[in-house]
């Protein structure tokens, strides 16, 4: 069997990707179906949180007391974790949904825009994900899973998920992947390719 390993300078064994997934997340050629699923995810946060925004009620906390209140309740508490139960009940005894109802609503939002545009995607999608986690913690299935898997995928493929988006220009400014305005520095040089020597 071939050693294929690569060693870099500083002695780290590099794994290259498979075929497969160097195509999905290290070439623009299916960006086009990051565009989609982060169109999606996009829509759904932005939408959840426009109705918190536009519903009138949200904003003084009352819909999340009222969650929260019926996440704890026993005995068919529908959080299965106990430390979280106890998480919970401790927001809600201080009264923390008169102000955190605001945070996810603000939440939603960036998120829904910032995957709708492309900024920062794997970091929006990270958010996401994490908001996902914390409803299906608290015993909101709905469509939390399935859009927390959509976001994972677009997590996987932060450097081409926001290609066709601002993500395409903002990257390469910030220094990320591509290290800002010298992609090549402290990389050999392949050597010239033979060829004829030019006539005199």
């Amino acid at each position: 069997m071939v050693d294929r390993r690569i060693v870099n300078s500083q002695g780290d064994i590099m794994i290259p990707d498979s075929p497969s997934a160097h195509m999905l997340f290290g070439t623009t050629r299916v960006a086009w179906l990051f565009l989609i699923i982060r169109l999606y995810v996009g829509y759904s946060w932005f939408e959840a949180g426009w109705e918190k925004l536009s519903g009138g009620t949200w904003v003084s906390g009352q819909g999340l007391q009222g969650f929260w209140a019926k996440a704890v309740a026993p005995p068919s508490s529908p959080i299965a974790e106990g430390w979280y139960r106890v998480f919970i009940q401790f927001m809600l005894n201080h009264g923390w949904y008169t102000w955190f109802a605001s945070l996810v609503m603000v939440g939603e939002l960036l998120v829904g825009v910032a995957l709708i545009l492309g900024i920062l995607t794997g970091f929006a999608a990270a958010f996401g994900a994490f908001m996902n986690w914390n409803y299906i913690m608290a015993g909101a299935a709905s469509t939390n899973a399935w859009l927390g898997l959509l976001a994972l995928l677009l997590i996987l493929g932060w450097k081409v998920a926001g290609w066709y988006g601002v993500d395409r220009w903002l990257l390469p400014r910030l220094g990320t992947p591509w290290y800002r305005g010298a992609p090549a520095q402290g990389l050999p040089r392949a050597p010239a390719a033979a060829g004829p020597s030019p006539s005199v």
